[in-house]
């Protein structure tokens, strides 16, 4: 399954990038997780909007090319950064969406102890709007708090309880994208 995880931080020094490339690693065999980066998405204007510049189209062709989407999501301020809200704009713009019915699920870590979770409930209800609305797998929420103290200093995921709850949430995606998938061969 190709999974796109876009990376809500824009820090080459990311924490979550440091948990999306654990992922990566450890279930290789199961998922290809590729990172997507939203650095240089151009802020969104409808000014632009039917003529959008190059990275915002490679962005979108990116998210698009994939079975799976996986939001990686820091804590700015109480809620999902601006530049990640920026990206996500861009993605239920155009008439083509991207991420519509698409199974996805979230992770999110942050140095406090809360993980991100108001992030994460801000960024579940800008993904509810129809213009974008894929289909979130329900009650596996990642909330990694303390995150610096569960990555080594060579970005190495060393927490064991945090790893093995990544493994179960892993193993409930694909059986969720297993399950959509056998209900759209039924429909068809």
């Amino acid at each position: 399954m190709k999974v796109k995880a876009i990376i809500g931080s824009t820090s080459s020094t990311s924490f979550n990038l440091k948990i999306v490339e654990h992922m990566k690693k450890r279930y290789a065999d199961q998922l290809d997780i590729t990172p997507v980066f939203i650095n240089d998405v151009e802020n969104f204007s409808v000014d632009i909007e039917n003529n959008p510049p190059a990275n915002v189209k490679k962005f979108k062709a990116d998210v698009k090319d994939s079975d799976a989407v996986l939001f990686a999501v820091p804590e700015y301020n109480f809620s999902i950064p601006g530049t990640m809200k920026n990206a996500i704009d861009w993605l239920s713009r155009g008439g083509d969406f991207k991420i519509k019915d698409k199974p996805a699920f979230i992770i999110g870590s942050s140095m406090g102890v809360l993980g991100s979770v108001r992030a994460q409930i801000h960024l579940r209800e800008i993904l509810s709007n129809p213009a974008l609305a894929p289909v979130l797998l329900p009650g596996n929420e990642v909330y990694i708090g303390s995150v610096h103290e569960k990555v080594n200093e060579i970005g190495e995921l060393t927490d064991n309880g945090t790893v093995e709850f990544l493994d179960s949430v892993v193993k409930n995606f694909i059986e969720f994208y297993n399950k959509m998938n056998a209900t759209v061969g039924v429909q068809q």
